[in-house]
């Protein structure tokens, strides 16, 4: 095994669009498309960490690698987090948690997250896009996140804020969050030992756990554009952008 493990948490209980890891794009589960991404990365191996059979189940079918966890997870990184203690008898320097909703991700992006981890000090790196103002700012499904400096392409800055909605500061900048996230094993373990903050609940924001417990996270910018599916909406319009995918 590399320095670098990526992990894609997934399950069968999201509410506003049932089944979602199992939805078909061009033939194709949402899962097996984020799965490919990660793959087509190359940096390292690739494992879905899932509650449910039938997810792991259509991993196998196409030849990938799952691990069943608990089903009482509320976190991403909760379940990530169990998969490496189960499964790893030596803990991978960094880990990568994919998001199994963007199935459109450029394998770009998560390259240019494991280079920042390979090569630069950190706690939590994660990364970021342009944000539409005009279209995604009142957004709510949209999750933004604040910096301090403008960011430039390849650059990692420190994150100020994640939110949905809120009244913004405009000597700060704002731009879409990507749901990907890299940690280094010590500092995963660390985040899975804290209480939920009260900002991580009300916002359904986990790395809101981070920042009210002074954990930093470095946020970079990447040109992918990955759309994150949550909604019946959502799903019409990826369908349409992978339809030759």
């Amino acid at each position: 095994m590399g320095n670098t493990v990526i992990l894609i948490p997934s399950h069968l209980r999201a509410t506003r669009l049932p089944n979602k890891p199992l939805l078909l794009i061009n033939n194709k589960p949402m899962i097996v498309h984020c799965w490919q991404k990660a793959v087509e990365s190359k940096i390292g191996d690739v494992y879905v960490a899932t509650a449910d059979e039938e997810i792991a189940k259509v991993i196998k079918d196409f030849g990938g690698k799952s691990i069943l966890t608990s089903k009482e997870h509320k976190t991403g990184s909760d379940r990530i987090f169990e998969a490496i203690e189960k499964n790893f008898s030596k803990k991978p320097k960094n880990i990568i948690n994919l998001q199994g909703d963007m199935p459109n991700i450029n394998p770009s992006a998560i390259k240019l997250l494991d280079k920042f981890m390979t090569n630069s000090s950190y706690e939590i790196a994660t990364l970021a896009t342009e944000l539409n103002f005009k279209k995604d700012l009142e957004n709510k499904n949209i999750v933004k996140v604040e910096t301090k400096k403008e960011m430039q392409i390849n650059n990692f800055e420190n994150a100020l804020d994640f939110f949905r909605l809120k009244n913004i500061n405009h000597d700060n900048f704002y731009y879409h969050h990507v749901g990907i996230y890299g940690y280094q094993y010590e500092t995963l373990k660390k985040f899975i030992s804290l209480k939920r903050s009260d900002n991580e609940i009300s916002r359904s924001l986990e790395q809101m756990r981070a920042m009210d417990n002074n954990i930093s996270i470095s946020v970079g910018l990447t040109d992918s554009y990955p759309l994150g599916v949550d909604t019946i909406e959502d799903l019409e319009e990826i369908r349409n952008i992978m339809k030759n995918d």
